[in-house]
């Protein structure tokens, strides 16, 4: 356990001496659970491709953190298997894929290839080891048909995509789901002693991120240069959250499922923000403005030729009822941690790695 880190007292620290093996843990969430579980005493194996020069992996020096870490393609089931097999995890954590909505437009085979072939390969090497496991497998609230409706979107709703990522990521959910209902069947879970469940979480945000076409990097990018962002739709409406909320969510299904392997668990959870606590993109925008302590340029607003769907919101009622999980920061104080990030990182960078800790401490104090 790290320094600096709070006693044991949260429902998660059954993660202290676990071991854990997170895919794409050099992305933005991927690196932000493994700073987590290593601060509360998890050993953990990253397995990835290379992060990105400028990411939270590198600034904050995440590589520091793991137990170890192979740079790999999640689409070798052979390497996955072998790996799989010598660390014998007590929980997977599945984030490797292509998460960018506009490059899934652009690159549509790659797209489908990477999330869903890379989740049956990691899904095989389970199912060929048979190892005892708790799976998680992250998927998107974009996962659903959204067919033009407003409300609230619960786990039991139709699956579609009207884009390739999206489609790509209800596709891995049939494919979890034609999985559990094949191989590892929550009814005879004491027998085989895998658990598998997706999540599905809202728009995160928070320090370290930046992605392409993702509305706060794009932002701190234009600050950086002076310039107006360009909003593509402005009106969108999303279900906004710091990233460590869906992160607790995942942690606390996994910890669950450790606790009492019960078959009520293995299956869909959507994380996200009260739906009084949605914001539109201009919303999101003015109050990272009004959170920055420069003046920024005004947004300026462009039409895009793709397809982007002007509302979508989670209902969450399942994660509350059955998890005990609920939203612990509201969308104002996530936008004001998420800009303290950037700018420390633009004016301040040797603080970041401590403002990451210091997020993820601050966060568990609520939880306790």
């Amino acid at each position: 356990m790290l320094e600096g880190a709070p006693p044991v007292t949260s429902p998660i620290d059954i993660f202290t001496g676990k071991k854990t093996f997170i895919t794409g843990h050099t992305g933005f969430k991927g690196s932000w659970l493994t700073l987590w579980l290593s601060l509360i005493g998890s050993h953990v194996y990253g397995y990835s491709l290379p992060a990105a020069a400028e990411s939270h992996y590198n600034i904050v020096g995440i590589k520091e953190y793991l137990h170890d870490e192979l740079l790999a393609d999640i689409r070798d089931r052979d390497i996955l298997k072998k790996v799989l097999m010598e660390f014998r995890p007590d929980v997977i954590f599945h984030f490797a894929a292509q998460p960018l909505v506009t490059y899934g437009y652009l690159n549509p085979r790659e797209t489908h290839d990477v999330n869903i072939m890379g989740t049956i390969a990691l899904l095989e090497a389970i199912r060929e080891n048979g190892q005892p496991v708790i799976v998680i497998i992250v998927t998107s609230d974009k996962c659903y048909a959204v067919e033009g409706r407003t409300s609230c979107f619960q786990e039991s709703d139709r699956l579609g995509g009207s884009d390739p990522y999206s489609a790509s990521k209800a596709a891995v959910e049939i494919i979890c789901e034609s999985y559990r209902c094949s191989y590892f069947t929550p009814e005879k879970l004491n027998e085989h002693q895998i658990a598998l469940a997706t999540v599905r979480a809202g728009n995160v945000i928070g320090g370290g991120d930046f992605a392409s076409d993702r509305i706060i990097p794009d932002m701190f990018r234009s600050i950086v240069a002076k310039e107006p962002i360009i909003l593509r739709n402005p009106q969108a409406i999303r279900p906004w959250q710091h990233v460590l909320e869906p992160l607790y969510g995942y942690l606390l299904l996994a910890s669950t499922l450790l606790t009492t392997r019960e078959e009520t668990f293995c299956s869909a959870f959507n994380f996200g923000p009260d739906s009084n606590d949605c914001l539109t993109v201009q919303e999101l925008i003015d109050r990272f403005i009004g959170a920055w302590p420069e003046k920024c340029a005004k947004p300026v607003v462009k039409s895009s030729d793709f397809h982007e769907t002007p509302v979508l919101n989670l209902s969450v009622e399942k994660s509350r009822d059955i998890l005990g999980w609920s939203p612990l920061w509201k969308n104002q104080q996530a936008i004001e941690k998420t800009a303290n990030w950037y700018y420390d990182y633009l004016y301040n960078g040797n603080l970041v790695s401590s403002r990451s800790i210091q997020d993820i401490i601050e966060y568990m104090d609520l939880v306790k």
